[in-house]
């Protein structure tokens, strides 16, 4: 595999087995989207991919060329992600929530020792510590939030569809904006800040792939103003993050790995598992899903381990 150094920051030059790395790396961004308590920046560090991954955006008008070619099969695999998460995990989240969320919680738990690998070595002060569990306590907070609301029966913002225009552009722009740092900071999840505006549900039962939702116009000019917000807050976050990592890249991690131990916490208490929680608390638990969950959380632990292992022997040699 042939590297292009930069500034200190290595970006692929891809061969077959790096551009799938990156694929896979896009395809846990897209499907993030969609998952609650998914984080694709998480799996980017796993990947060893996290420091490039933020360069390359950050300086992709700069060195359009060298950071486009790293980025496009990141690029594909997340709209192949996000495709896949709309139609078939959103479907399956339905069906057997509770086993999809054990899957991805024990994907999650597998590969955190890669996550912690990042503070090896690393004089832990009283500034780090204290910023390691102010980063765990920010998904927690975010979830307990919207699990809350979601327990009330209420939608924290009300139906962005039928406001004005200019809510209809100004609300999604700055939602937007914030939706792509969670895509960006381990342990930020896409759709639980969808949940706490109230708009998760709202959009997933609006959006389909048919005519009718193009011509929605109220639904396009949501859906089209946080596009917009999410790809101007790409480019901004993943920017600043680079330029904290430059000026204090031990003590920046420490806040990184707070944040993905945090999302650990979140999996199994968020605004969409707390539904499964309250229905078994009214009708009895589903024992078929919960012991498919246990399985499908051992399935992802020890995958996820064994991928984590395979990287640290690559690393080694």
């Amino acid at each position: 595999m042939e590297e292009a150094k930069t500034e200190g920051i290595v970006l692929q030059k891809h061969d077959k087995k790096s551009w799938l790395k990156s694929a896979i790396l896009g395809f846990f961004i897209g499907i993030a989207v969609i998952v609650p308590g998914v984080s694709g920046s998480t799996v980017a560090i796993i990947l060893r991919l996290y420091d490039q991954f933020l360069y390359a955006v950050g300086n992709f008008f700069k060195k359009f060329k060298l950071c486009f070619f790293f980025l496009l099969p990141i690029g594909i695999g997340a709209v192949v992600g996000f495709l896949l998460g709309f139609i078939a995990v959103q479907q399956l989240l339905e069906l057997i929530p509770f086993a999809i969320i054990c899957l991805f919680a024990g994907l999650m738990i597998g590969s955190f020792p890669a996550v912690k690998d990042t503070l090896e070595g690393v004089k832990m002060t009283g500034k780090r510590i204290a910023l390691l569990v102010l980063g765990a306590c920010i998904p927690v907070a975010v979830s307990v939030y919207s699990s809350v609301t979601t327990l009330q029966g209420g939608e924290a913002a009300g139906n962005i569809l039928q406001a004005d225009a200019i809510l209809q552009i100004v609300l999604p722009l700055l939602v937007g904006f914030i939706l792509a740092l969670t895509q960006l900071v381990p342990g930020l999840s896409a759709s639980a800040i969808l949940m706490v505006v109230g708009w998760y549900a709202l959009l997933m039962q609006n959006l389909h792939f048919s005519l009718d939702t193009l011509k929605n116009v109220d639904l396009m000019l949501v859906v089209g103003s946080l596009a917009v917000g999410f790809i101007v807050g790409f480019f901004v976050f993943s920017k600043l993050i680079s330029i904290a990592f430059e000026k204090a890249r031990e003590t920046s991690y420490s806040l990184i790995v707070g944040l993905a131990l945090g999302s650990l916490l979140t999996m199994f208490f968020n605004a969409e598992i707390v539904k499964v929680y309250a229905e078994w608390a009214a009708v009895g638990i589903n024992w078929w899903h919960l012991a498919l969950g246990i399985v499908l959380l051992a399935v992802g632990v020890i995958g996820a381990y064994v991928l984590v292992h395979i990287q640290r022997k690559h690393d080694k040699n």
